[in-house]
């Protein structure tokens, strides 16, 4: 009898114990219950529905008859849950989900508007593990004798067999806890060490003699059941969204394909596709450490990357000649002498000759603006950004720095100068950063006019306009004006900011003209108003640095430096 919600949902746990039945059917009678008053509710008609039919729950009743229908009841047809469901807005498409449900990463996927990411985008640089589950090192795989087929489609489903190999310990409490998520029971571990594994049902003892032994065959080094008592006699009692053996290095091996093929696959897809495959939905936590430990198994590490940077240097500028590549670094101390066998990385700036060809057919202004960058160790990526008469988008230099201050700003300018932008007359377009403020009036940094010219973002001055002027109208007002291409039609919407507020024209004659109005830019700007250009090639920047040795080349922490290793 069901007598609840909680009741039917622990009825449709149970069903997930027989994952071979692939069309559930549910029966729903309604019937005359008889209310304690002595009256009872009269059903005009019997009705029985299938599961995938519109119907609402009946409760039966013990103490009252069962009507039968008269009509013979027909099997409702297979269903398909709507896996789309959930994820349509990550990945746009049912067949883009279901290619991410095999291991195949989603094509396409795009999170947030350029320009305003996502804060799935952005990835915390540190999340503490809310499940205590221990990081284990190496590959996961399925169980030796397991063919394709049954990895794809059978992984958890098939019950263990005394004999069954594993290669090392790591795959077998794989497929142990793949087990017991896709039949949706619990176990507990009795022992575990470097020799032996053991397994018992949460319910050993009271109805299930679930139980699983695995140990280490020296000779052979590998893992082999020993002992087994299965399947599971148990029924659940409760129902949960969440499974304890759903830990990170389960979901870790799911999404190992995914991450291989887009390391820059968001979380919030990585953890809808991985609530489909399972049928439990882990916590953002769980996923976020799922895909670390994903990306340092494939990628390697955060700190032995550093010792590949002068390599990768060197190999840069041997295979590609004309590469431009400046590594800096900083001492090491060691109880106050300097240590002369491995340095901290600091700063690196690099581009390629394409890149330098490439800028001499492109308009001769550069877009700059830095991105932070998460994970381990943090930094900056300084990007400069061109574009040519067809307007395509061409980056044209870069550098890893420590943080956007004077140093790093002049440090990336000076060489993007020298090695990039040699021309007179560049225009360079960014933010109004003190930094890149005091690297662009350096007198010997070769930024000053007539050699170049400066002008804001607008995207940047206004904002800066609406931390103090209140009002989205105000705002439009001033970007107007900032378009504006003749002074008659600046005037014009001047004179309405004017009337709005003057002290609103009062902030804006504080910055020249020159500067952020377009009728007074000499022609230079070429409509370019803003750094948009930056903002829509900073998602590939970031996807760029989130795979192999490039994606660690970060600056130092704030408690110390990465150290770079040998030299």
């Amino acid at each position: 009898m069901i007598g609840s919600d909680e009741d039917l949902q622990v009825m449709f746990l149970c069903r997930r114990q027989f994952p071979e039945v692939r069309t559930p059917e549910l029966l729903a009678k309604l019937v005359d219950v008889v209310s304690s008053s002595g009256g009872s509710n009269r059903n005009t008609a019997n009705v029985a529905t299938t599961a995938g039919s519109s119907s609402m729950a009946a409760v039966a009743s013990s103490s009252v008859p069962v009507y039968e229908p008269a009509a013979q009841l027909v099997a409702s047809p297979s269903f398909a849950v709507d896996l789309n469901d959930g994820v349509r807005d990550e990945v746009g498409s049912f067949d883009v989900l279901a290619n991410a449900l095999q291991g195949v990463p989603p094509v396409g996927v795009g999170d947030g508007e350029l320009g305003y990411p996502d804060e799935d985008d952005v990835e915390p640089e540190t999340i503490e593990d809310d499940s205590g589950d221990e990081v284990q090192e190496g590959a996961l795989g399925h169980p030796v004798g397991f063919g394709a087929r049954d990895a794809e489609g059978n992984a958890g489903l098939t019950e263990f067999q005394v004999g069954q190999q594993f290669q090392d310990k790591d795959e077998a409490l794989l497929s142990v806890k793949t087990y017991s998520i896709r039949r949706g029971v619990q176990y507990k571990v009795v022992e575990s060490d470097h020799r032996r594994y053991v397994g018992k049902c949460s319910e050993f003892g009271n109805g299930c003699t679930w139980l699983i032994r695995l140990s280490l065959r020296k000779r052979k080094g590998i893992w082999e059941v020993k002992r087994y008592n299965g399947p599971h006699t148990c029924l659940a009692t409760s129902i949960s969204s969440d499974h304890r053996s759903l830990d990170h290095s389960v979901i870790s091996a799911f999404i190992m394909p995914m991450v291989r093929a887009d390391a820059s696959v968001s979380i919030k897809v990585l953890l809808n596709a991985t609530a489909a495959h399972f049928g439990f939905r882990p916590t953002y936590r769980r996923v976020w450490m799922a895909k670390q430990k994903a990306v340092g198994l494939i990628y390697g590490n955060w700190d032995e990357s550093y010792s590949e940077i002068p390599r990768w240097v060197l190999g840069v500028q041997l295979t590609m000649p004309g590469s431009v590549a400046v590594l800096r670094t900083s001492p090491v101390l060691v109880g106050g002498q300097v240590d002369e066998s491995q340095a901290y990385f600091h700063r690196l700036f690099w581009t390629f000759p394409p890149c330098i060809e490439a800028f001499r057919q492109c308009k001769p202004l550069v877009s700059i603006d830095g991105t932070h960058l998460y994970g381990k160790y943090g930094g900056t990526l300084l990007i400069a950004i061109a574009q040519d008469g067809n307007s395509n988008i061409l980056p044209v230099a870069f550098a890893l720095v420590e943080g956007e201050n004077a140093e790093s700003w002049t440090f990336f300018l000076s060489h993007l100068r020298q090695h990039v932008t040699p021309l007179p007359g560049l225009l360079v377009i960014s933010d109004r950063h003190n930094g890149i403020k005091s690297a662009l009036e350096a007198p010997d940094g070769g930024w000053l006019p007539p050699s170049a010219y400066r002008a804001f973002c607008i995207r940047h001055v206004a904002a800066n306009f609406a931390l103090t002027f209140k009002g989205k109208d105000a705002r439009r007002l001033l970007v107007n004006a900032a378009y504006a291409k003749t002074e008659v039609e600046f005037d014009y919407w001047f004179d309405i900011l004017r009337s709005e507020d003057p002290a609103m024209c009062e902030w804006a004659n504080r910055i020249d003209y020159s500067l952020w109005t377009q009728h007074r830019d000499e022609g230079r700007r070429f409509g370019h108003m803003t750094t948009n250009m930056f903002i829509a090639s900073i998602r590939l920047a970031r996807c760029s640095m989130s795979i192999g040795w490039d994606s660690h080349l970060q600056s130092r922490r704030a408690s110390g430096h990465p150290t770079m290793g040998p030299r």
